[in-house]
């Protein structure tokens, strides 16, 4: 397995599946990982429609409440504006060690794709490729177009991971948020970040998850 992270860039935008992303979000936080997140306007959208989470749209006020929810360190949390090119994120010379993207668009990952860096998630996701740091995209679409194939394999040959957000079954999951944490088990174990959300394949069925170790099942 990968070192673990000490920093990881997670950026969201306005694919369906904002639960996969807080979920995450949840997750790096409480391993103590610093996070840079990064929300796109149409994940603000998103947000509103599938939870039911009254998520403040000024950084400063988003990065306030998310830290609150999940009992982040002082600093742990950075929220950044879409356009904040002064961001670490923005410059090889200061690269997270990771960066996900959960949710991601179909058109974020052609303009990933295609280098465009026209806001900052793409800009962050550019650096992170040119400098072969850990790059996973967590794309949320059904069916795949002939175009999204050649944008992944693309991608996949830079060395980023695509990992759509198509959970299992064979862990005999018992909700929705089963279902999640099957996705977002799969985005820690590429980050290196160690977890204990779902039972794993051959793993005795009577194994305690960490969700239902928390009281959450």
């Amino acid at each position: 397995m990968a070192d673990t992270p000490r920093t990881v860039a997670l950026a969201m935008t306005g694919a369906s599946g904002a639960q996969y992303g807080l979920r995450l979000l949840q997750c790096l936080l409480e391993a103590g990982v610093r996070v840079y997140l990064m929300v796109s306007r149409p994940a603000q959208v998103v947000l509103s429609m599938e939870t039911d989470l009254s998520v403040p749209g000024r950084p400063r006020d988003m990065e306030r409440f998310l830290s609150e929810r999940f009992g982040a360190a002082s600093g742990q949390l950075q929220v950044f504006e879409r356009e904040q090119w002064t961001a670490p994120v923005a410059s090889g010379s200061s690269p997270p060690d990771a960066m996900v993207v959960c949710p991601c668009t179909t058109a974020t990952l052609a303009a990933v794709s295609g280098g465009a860096s026209r806001s900052l998630i793409e800009r962050a996701a550019d650096v992170a490729l040119k400098e072969r740091r850990r790059l996973v995209l967590v794309v949320r679409e059904t069916p795949f177009s002939e175009i999204h194939l050649e944008h992944m394999l693309r991608l996949s040959r830079m060395g980023a991971v695509i990992l759509p957000a198509n959970p299992a079954f064979y862990h005999r999951p018992q909700s929705v948020d089963d279902l999640v944490d099957f996705v977002v088990s799969r985005v820690l174990d590429h980050l290196g970040v160690p977890n204990a959300l779902i039972r794993r394949w051959g793993q005795d069925p009577d194994h305690d998850t960490g969700r239902e170790a928390e009281g959450m099942a």
